[in-house]
């Protein structure tokens, strides 16, 4: 089994190394750039997981983000975001953009590698979900159609980029059409095993999909106190 690899993004040159030399005595492989512009020059696909700093030079961690899951090719690797700024709009901004985690500085260097030990786990096993999937492996509405195994969405012939928790959440709507999903049963098929769950992550989320799936948004139903559900 290939050792996973791991980039650490931040401006602090100590910290850099102080985390390379844990994470690597985990068992991991570390590579570490000071900046995102350093980072973006690198192969990013052969990564596990990136450690991104959100403040930054002239492109924060939050861009760099962005950047990553506008790109079909790092759209799927796991992000956590280590910053020193812990307000809850920061939070959900960051799980937002498809983050995995968010870790407030100062941290313990225990902390960190708990995080990074269960967002691999969760996401590897996700792959594997996916690869022994077969059938179905699309999902359609009409001119909404989902690609499980691509991770693509069109909507009436055009693709729309869906961050990952947006298109797992509206995958698992989807394919529990007709019925009402409580909160409880969301939270634990998309966000299991998530060390940072807010209590509007969900409607955050929800919110999100509605405007960018166009008219299909209005097929997202709200069960008030309970959940949410994809009506036929």
């Amino acid at each position: 089994m290939a050792t996973e690899r791991i980039l650490i993004v931040d401006d602090e040159e100590t910290l850099c190394e102080v985390l390379k030399i844990n994470l690597e005595n985990e068992g991991y492989d570390v590579d570490t750039a000071l900046s995102a512009e350093e980072a973006l020059l690198l192969d990013l696909k052969k990564y596990s997981l990136i450690l991104l700093d959100i403040m930054m030079g002239e492109i924060s961690g939050i861009k760099m983000a962005k950047m990553l899951k506008a790109d079909i090719t790092t759209a799927d690797i796991p992000i956590i975001f280590c910053t020193a700024r812990d307000t809850e709009d920061d939070m959900v901004m960051g799980l937002n953009l498809g983050a995995d985690d968010y870790i407030m500085k100062p941290y313990t260097i225990r902390n960190v590698i708990a995080r990074v030990k269960s967002v691999l786990r969760r996401t590897s096993g996700q792959k594997t979900v996916t690869t022994t999937i077969e059938k179905p492996n699309k999902l359609k509405v009409e001119g909404l159609h989902l690609d499980l195994e691509f991770k693509r969405c069109v909507v009436d012939g055009e693709e729309v980029k869906l961050a990952r928790k947006e298109f797992e959440l509206l995958g698992y709507l989807i394919s529990h059409r007709g019925k009402i999903c409580s909160r409880e049963q969301i939270l634990n098929r998309i966000w299991s095993n998530e060390v940072v769950v807010l209590d509007r992550t969900i409607d955050v989320n929800i919110t999100r999909l509605r405007s960018k799936i166009g008219k299909y948004g209005s097929y997202i139903v709200t069960r008030s106190g309970f959940g949410y559900g994809f009506r036929d």
